[in-house]
């Protein structure tokens, strides 16, 4: 913006007036809420902690009908299983371990039921995406 003065003394502005004064500017002050580092690093770590892995009220009861019994060690694979879907986009999958076969929820990580090895012959699974055999 510039200022000239004319030949009665008052003073003609030119150019684009100014949109922003003083009342409007951003403030340097801190501001009340979370920094974007802070944001940006609540997000990174939410990433990194993984859902730990659920079984539905059907796939428990599946497993205790089924006599079915998993260590840590075999719910440790099966989270690596699903990991593996993840890392593929599949969202309902086959995970066939140790001749069981868990039908799980990708995205929500919930196994959504579960079939022992004397149910698994002769067997069709639907309304599935993928397939992981550990």
């Amino acid at each position: 913006m510039s200022q000239i003065n004319n030949t009665l003394g008052h003073p003609i502005i030119t150019g684009r007036p100014d949109t922003v004064g003083p009342a409007t500017k951003p403030s340097t002050a801190a501001s009340s809420g979370p920094s974007f580092q802070e944001l940006l690093e609540k997000t990174l770590q939410g990433r990194q902690e993984t859902p730990q892995l659920t079984f539905s009220r059907h796939a428990q009861q599946r497993t205790v009908q089924r006599n079915i019994e998993l260590s840590e060690a075999d719910l440790s694979r099966l989270d690596a299983a699903v990991g593996k879907a993840e890392d593929k986009g599949l969202k309902d999958t086959l995970v066939f371990m140790d001749s069981t076969a868990f039908i799980v929820n990708v995205p929500n990580r919930v196994v959504v039921t579960v079939v022992d090895s004397d149910e698994t012959a002769n067997t069709v699974f639907t309304n599935i995406d993928g397939a992981v055999i550990v």
